[in-house]
């Protein structure tokens, strides 16, 4: 099990750094981070065209409250869904200050664009506890962005787990499910012909697209469900607010 977890990662960062290379070509540098990828992942050429592709997805045309992650390539998803009156939750960066809810009510006409990043969801988003998320209801689906995706729906981020550990969270207050519709917002360089086998924790996508294409993944395997709890060092659960809130919800602690 330990060798097969080993070589599993090894791909996972052999595949993930060929990636990184052929971005660098397509990427537009972010503000904070430029071009380092290990620690975002950046907006790209056409990433409009690949939400084209996206918006005209049945299950985001009927869905009216989502997850978004606050990747800088789905800066024009969020602008779209608030001119649609669609709210959504967003991560802050590294989860550290938790969930913010944009809400399209709070959002003056003209400034959905500048709401849509992450510095404007600080402005016009207001922060949410998992109780209220959960008050809510269950979200209609989940949009995120990748290093890399296979054509099998298994899905590499920075590195750092935050989507899997999002999962985790959602899964475990019965937010979402195998239901629940999760898509990826990629570049063409991003997807990986490669058969990639997902780890346990690893969370696996319903579409792909592109500025070029659509994937929808057929046969999709299994999502792990919950937090794993053993995987978490204690400091990251103390730099995650949802996470301490879990714990509370659960009775893991006082």
């Amino acid at each position: 099990m330990i060798v097969t977890e080993s070589r599993h990662l090894v791909k996972t960062i052999i595949v993930r750094e060929k990636i990184w290379g052929k971005l660098k070509d397509v990427a537009l540098p972010d503000s904070r981070f430029h071009l380092n990828f290990a620690e975002v992942i950046p907006d790209f050429k056409g990433s409009d065209v690949a939400t084209d592709r996206l918006v005209e997805e049945p299950f985001v045309k009927s869905g009216g409250y989502a997850f978004v992650t606050p990747d800088n390539c789905l800066v024009d998803l969020r602008r779209r869904m608030l001119l649609a009156g669609k709210p959504m939750v967003v991560s802050t960066y590294g989860i550290y200050r938790g969930f913010w809810l944009l809400d399209p009510k709070n959002v003056p006409p003209g400034q959905e664009l500048f709401a849509a990043w992450l510095d404007g969801l600080e402005h016009f988003g207001q922060p949410i506890s998992l109780a209220e998320i959960a008050a809510r209801g269950r979200f209609d689906f989940m949009v995120t962005g990748a290093s890399a995706v296979s054509l099998e729906g298994v899905r590499f981020g920075k590195g750092h787990g935050f989507f899997d550990l999002e999962w985790g969270i959602f899964t475990d207050m019965g937010l979402v499910d195998e239901r629940t519709p999760v898509a990826a917002v990629v570049h063409d360089v991003q997807v990986v012909s490669d058969k990639l086998f997902p780890s346990p924790t690893d969370i696996l996508v319903d579409l792909i697209v592109t500025p070029s294409q659509t994937f929808h993944v057929k046969d999709r395997a299994a999502r792990p469900r919950g937090v794993n709890w053993d995987l978490l060092e204690p400091e990251q659960i103390a730099n995650t607010p949802p996470l301490q809130e879990l714990q509370k919800i659960r009775g893991m602690t006082k």
